[in-house]
């Protein structure tokens, strides 16, 4: 049978079409409120479209690298001066990754090119057994690139030679999904369609532990979809992952046992910082959850459907941003809103990523800004 990938929107119109009763459901209107914080701007740039692509930023301890469909760029990570600009030849459909003196892209034809990060010079290019639609990752040497038909290869990092492939059965019905890899403490941890969440040995690709996050449910493919399309979220005591439509569950990092589980849907993601778990649901809300048992200490529903990223600790704060390019900052504490701030009014997809004391934050237009917050 051919493998069906739908993406993510087209599942939930579909869902929402196969319900005659149910209402229209608008996205919840931004509320006014007295800031208690402000999102700073320490610069921006602009990439370019980034396509029907979620690109995200790579980040050394000197640099930035941005994306868009046709060019890579190097910024400094201070001023946000442009370094070098190169363009790879393919349209690039998964990056940036960038560790061990490498920045990496995908391409939507399976091209996978590595290259220098203080000049752009190519290092090499492969191909790959499918569009790569997310960042690749670099550790110990090895780069790990997942690619559209849910196979992970290890690859060398000096010739991009391939080490190991892993690759499993996917349903006939799935989610095309933009969801990489998260690689602690030499495992690559990975999550799949039918809710199954994987551990793998970075080294040799050797499976260490697999294990059901959620179970296929329903009376039609559509409502059996309970794929894991976003990253898990692991810390060195334990790994957790959700999939839409399904359960949210977390796991003994080393040898896969389930620590709790609970129903909880999203296609957006999860973080894991101090004693809490974090996560932004189906529904746009944001949770709080205890990372021992999953017991909900707060929720968040005043974004309601305006498709919000995966929140991004950052000190006491959570960034998450929505579909009209706002970055929103609540509380880890209590959930409360304490600032938002307007980007170029694209769409926000992918949540923002670690740089220091602050976060990059990239939209689907292209604009890339380097943000911090004040109290």
């Amino acid at each position: 049978m051919m493998l069906r990938h739908f993406s993510l929107l087209a599942c939930a119109l579909l869902l929402a079409a196969c319900s005659s009763d149910k209402a229209s459901i608008e996205p919840a209107k931004l509320i006014d409120f007295k800031p208690a914080a402000k999102i700073q701007v320490r610069w921006q740039q602009s990439l370019g479209d980034s396509g029907i692509n979620v690109l995200t930023p790579g980040v050394t301890r000197v640099a930035v690298f941005g994306a868009s469909e046709k060019y890579l760029y190097r910024f400094d990570r201070d001023s946000g001066k442009q370094m070098w600009r190169i363009e790879p030849g393919f349209t690039v459909s998964g990056g940036v990754g960038a560790g061990g003196g490498l920045v990496l892209v995908g391409g939507d034809q399976g091209e996978l090119a590595a290259y220098d990060e203080t000049d752009g010079k190519l290092r090499w290019q492969v191909q790959v057994s499918s569009e790569v639609l997310s960042a690749p990752q670099i550790a110990s040497g090895i780069v790990v690139v997942r690619t559209g038909n849910g196979r992970i290869a290890g690859l060398n990092a000096e010739d991009g030679k391939r080490l190991w492939l892993y690759e499993r059965v996917t349903p006939a019905l799935s989610v095309r999904s933009n969801a990489g890899v998260v690689i602690r403490n030499g495992m690559v941890y990975a999550g799949f369609a039918a809710g199954r969440l994987a551990a793998i040995g970075l080294s040799k690709g050797i499976v260490i532990w697999e294990a059901a996050v959620s179970q296929p449910r329903g009376n039609t493919e559509l409502e059996r979809i309970s794929d894991i399309t976003s990253l898990p979220a692991a810390d060195d005591r334990q790994v957790c992952a959700i999939a839409f439509q399904g359960r949210l569950a977390c796991f003994d990092a080393i040898q896969g046992n389930t620590m709790w589980s609970r129903e909880m849907s999203s296609d957006k993601g999860l973080a894991l910082f101090g004693g809490y778990l974090y996560v932004t649901d189906a529904d746009g809300s944001v949770f709080a959850l205890d990372r021992s048992t999953g017991a909900t200490l707060w929720k968040n529903d005043q974004h309601a459907y305006r498709q919000m990223t995966a929140p991004y600790p950052v000190e006491d704060h959570l960034l998450i941003g929505d579909f009209e390019g706002y970055v929103h900052l609540l509380d880890t504490r209590d959930g409360n809103l304490l600032a938002r701030r307007k980007t170029d009014g694209s769409a926000i997809i992918a949540a923002p990523v670690l740089m220091g004391d602050g976060a990059m934050v990239q939209t689907s237009d292209g604009e890339l800004l380097a943000i911090s917050v004040q109290k």
